[in-house]
């Protein structure tokens, strides 16, 4: 079986198929163990979920039918990529009334170009068209 036959009886990962379970840094859930820890063998990048892992998270939501769930997961893999205090910034930016469309577009484009993050890119464009529909752009400087 590979990743891209999962199914819902494949939750939880970590019990039913911890062999595609991986950190950043490519240890496996075996190699995270307190004699580990201890040896100073792991990081705090080891402890972090990997994109792969949220990846996988959002096929079985998608296998289970929970489209929704499944597009969280797969804009959390984008944003593994995107520095903490870029989010914080973007989680600002899509505060309503906080952001022009021009502004909204610019922090669309800036996740497609800088860190190939197309699904987060389509949920600010999607918030910049219900913001306008409901008079919630910020007005254009």
């Amino acid at each position: 079986m590979t990743s891209t036959d999962l199914t819902a009886a494949d939750y939880p990962l970590s019990v039913n198929r911890p062999d595609l379970l991986h950190t950043p840094t490519g240890k496996s859930l075996d190699d995270l163990t307190m004699d580990a820890v201890v040896a100073g063998d792991i990081t705090a990048e080891d402890l972090r979920i990997s994109p792969d892992t949220l990846k996988l998270q959002g096929r079985l939501a998608a296998a289970a039918g929970r489209r929704q769930l499944a597009d969280n997961f797969t804009r959390a893999s984008e944003m593994t990529a995107i520095p903490d205090a870029e989010v914080l910034d973007m989680y600002n930016a899509l505060r309503p009334n906080a952001s022009s469309a021009a502004q909204l577009e610019e922090l669309a484009s800036r996740l497609e170009d800088t860190y190939s993050a197309t699904t987060c890119a389509a949920l600010v464009r999607e918030a910049a068209q219900v913001y306008a529909a409901r008079n919630l752009l910020a007005e254009e400087a």
